[in-house]
């Protein structure tokens, strides 16, 4: 393992963390908020949705799981609770779940792929490794909540994901300025572009599956 990784990552990494990990925060706390559920729900979601990408991430990648040793992580969990809580409810319908989960989405991915990078990981499996921060989150937070599943929705998502963890690798190794604000920006373009004109890639064909 390299020597103190995280001091490799760019300044603005955690920023984006912080970023990702309230805007997760919120989406959790208004699954939970739609359901009618309690304010203690509304913390648990908040929380699970947060930290569950980069908890899976960390583990991977042999790394100190971050909530555990960051205090910053469970108050920002608890203030993203307690404003969809204290907001009016007219606030947050349509689609500002989705568009929320867009910023942590795009954030989220690149910070997992900076981390990864940082602990050494090969530039391919860091890509992945952003994808699964972006993604876990939502996939934990839908199926505590039986909800269709991130993963189920014909719009792009995942793809969001790769895209800003991918591009963030490529731009990484050609060495460009603002490598991380640029691929969260890519990321978030395409999935706002998704949720705004319903974008999705090609499903499999049944070729005869259906027919029993």
């Amino acid at each position: 393992m390299l020597p103190q990784p995280t001091a490799m990552l760019p300044a603005v990494m955690p920023w984006l963390d912080l970023a990702g990990l309230a805007v997760f925060a919120v989406s959790g706390a208004l699954v939970a908020a739609k359901h009618r559920q309690t304010m203690v729900t509304l913390v648990f979601f908040a929380l699970i949705t947060g930290v569950g990408g980069g908890t899976l991430r960390d583990l991977l990648i042999d790394a100190p799981v971050f909530w555990v040793h960051d205090a910053r992580v469970p108050i920002v969990c608890l203030i993203a609770a307690i404003a969809v809580w204290a907001t009016p409810e007219r606030w947050w319908r349509g689609s500002a779940l989705d568009w929320f989960d867009a910023v942590g989405l795009a954030a989220y991915a690149v910070y997992g792929a900076a981390k990864a990078t940082g602990y050494g990981i090969p530039p391919v499996a860091a890509a992945m490794l952003g994808v699964v921060s972006a993604c876990v989150g939502g996939i934990i937070r839908d199926v505590i909540a039986g909800e269709p599943s991130i993963l189920m929705r014909p719009e792009l998502y995942v793809t969001a994901a790769a895209l800003s963890s991918t591009s963030y690798v490529i731009l990484m190794q050609l060495g460009v300025p603002g490598a991380g604000p640029i691929a969260a920006l890519a990321g978030f373009v395409l999935r706002g572009a998704a949720i705004r004109y319903r974008i999705a890639l090609p499903a499999y064909p049944a070729k005869g599956w259906d027919r029993g």
